[in-house]
């Protein structure tokens, strides 16, 4: 805070004695809406790798998951760090069920996790043709 605005020198050490004695709910303000802000995206990844794998998922693991996601969303609508925090932990736990799942898909066709099985030469090149060789002159 500086005097270009034509604030006295007293409202501007008041302004700074203010946003210092604010500063540690500020900071955990901001920790409270960071996470919030991941807890929320871990949940909306969750349901949406749930719902694409759910056949695949075994039926406790799904209860467990779905249970999951019921607290992380109740968790979400308070204001509770802590909770909001353990939570996060928790849907990750349950979540290592579907990685687990999706890591067997993967390797059953042959791709690594992430890579959607897709084959080479799917991003429009045949592979056909294309030959790793040194070219040698011999004059």
């Amino acid at each position: 805070i500086t005097n270009s605005s034509g604030i006295s020198k007293d409202e501007i050490d008041r302004m700074v004695k203010d946003a210092e004695s604010h500063a540690a709910e500020d900071k955990s303000r901001r920790e409270l809406v960071e996470a919030k802000n991941q807890l929320d995206a871990l949940v909306y990844q969750t349901e949406k790798t749930l719902n694409e794998h759910r056949a695949k998922v075994p039926a406790s693991d799904v209860e467990a998951l779905e249970k999951a996601l019921t607290d992380a969303k109740d968790a979400l609508k308070g204001d509770d760090a802590s909770r909001i925090k353990a939570t996060a932990e928790h849907l990750t736990t349950a979540a290592h069920a579907l990685a687990k799942v999706m890591y067997q898909e993967a390797s059953a066709t042959g791709a690594a996790p992430g890579e959607g099985g897709a084959a080479p030469g799917a991003n429009g090149q045949s592979g056909k043709g294309v030959v790793d060789a040194e070219i040698v002159d011999e004059n």
